[in-house]
């Protein structure tokens, strides 16, 4: 078994087919092709299942999959530490975050510290974020809970409750607080299956027999943020998330007190890599100097 057929296996693997993988080693689809068919033939094993126009990975290619994303990483980690100087003035953070807010007050320093550093942002939910992680597609993840997962390095953010909010103008808004009976019966605009705030919530309601059904459901806070901001339906979110947006008003939630820990993880192997955990330790040291 020879690195350059690993390597090529890994590339087909994540780019989906021969082709796209030669484009992104600068090599020939003929290449690739051979590499691939050679490591299939020493061990005597099936990678891919080949199909007229698309490839997928059989089961024993998705476990060596599993393999070669660690192996690799460690690759990179090993490149990070021998360029050590140039890793922290000229490389790439990838974050993926239920909400940009917790970022904010890290974002800055860290930019005034290392700036030759392009930090890409996204968005997606929990399952989305976790996902994203443990497919090495993003470096530093910041969600609603916090993994059970040994896998992870954590660094615990905030614990707050969840609320409801409302357009102004609507009258929903003028309440002190609402329950989860009158929340049951307003048109919810909620976001998909899979955000944390929305199954947490949904899991107490169902525990005292209610269900909360949205009336619109959208991907993406800052969707469910105009939808409510336009007066169509009632919002929920965790007080750390909601911000200030003058078009809004926050409504307690009477009668139970649902609480989201958002937390900033990382996977274990990647926090050794000199620009994870510098962000890791920058956050970390920005919670302990901040007023309790």
């Amino acid at each position: 078994m020879r690195y350059v057929q690993l390597r090529a296996f890994h590339y087909v693997a994540i780019h989906g087919g021969f082709s796209r993988a030669a484009e992104a080693l600068s090599l020939t689809q003929p290449a690739i092709s051979d590499q691939v068919r050679k490591l299939e033939a020493e061990y005597d094993v099936l990678l891919f299942n080949r199909q007229k126009k698309q490839i997928t990975l059989t089961e024993f290619g998705k476990k060596l999959l599993e393999v070669t994303h660690r192996m690799f990483d460690v690759e990179d980690q090993a490149y990070v530490l021998l360029s050590e100087s140039r890793a922290l003035s000229s490389a790439k953070l990838r974050i993926i975050a239920d909400s940009v807010q917790h970022l904010n007050p890290v974002l800055g320093p860290f930019r005034e510290k290392y700036p030759g550093v392009f930090i890409s942002v996204s968005t997606g939910n929990t399952t989305e974020i976790v996902d994203k992680l443990c497919s090495y597609e993003a470096d530093i993840g910041v969600l609603g809970e916090i993994p059970e997962s040994r896998e992870f390095d954590i660094i615990k953010l905030s614990s707050t409750p969840i609320i409801a909010f409302a357009a102004k103008d609507n009258p929903v808004a003028k309440l002190d607080s609402i329950s989860l009976e009158e929340l049951a019966r307003q048109p919810l605009v909620l976001r998909e299956k899979g955000s944390k705030t929305r199954y947490k919530l949904e899991q107490i309601a169902e525990s005292e027999g209610i269900t909360l059904t949205p009336t619109i459901e959208a991907v993406g806070r800052e969707a469910i943020r105009e939808i409510v901001a336009s007066g169509a339906g009632i919002g929920i979110v965790s007080e750390a998330e909601f911000g200030h947006d003058e078009r809004l008003c926050k409504i307690p939630i009477s009668g139970c007190k649902p609480l989201m820990d958002e937390a900033l993880i990382c996977l274990k192997e990647r926090g050794r890599g000199n620009l994870v955990s510098a962000f890791m330790k920058m956050t970390q040291d920005q919670l302990q100097a901040a007023p309790t």
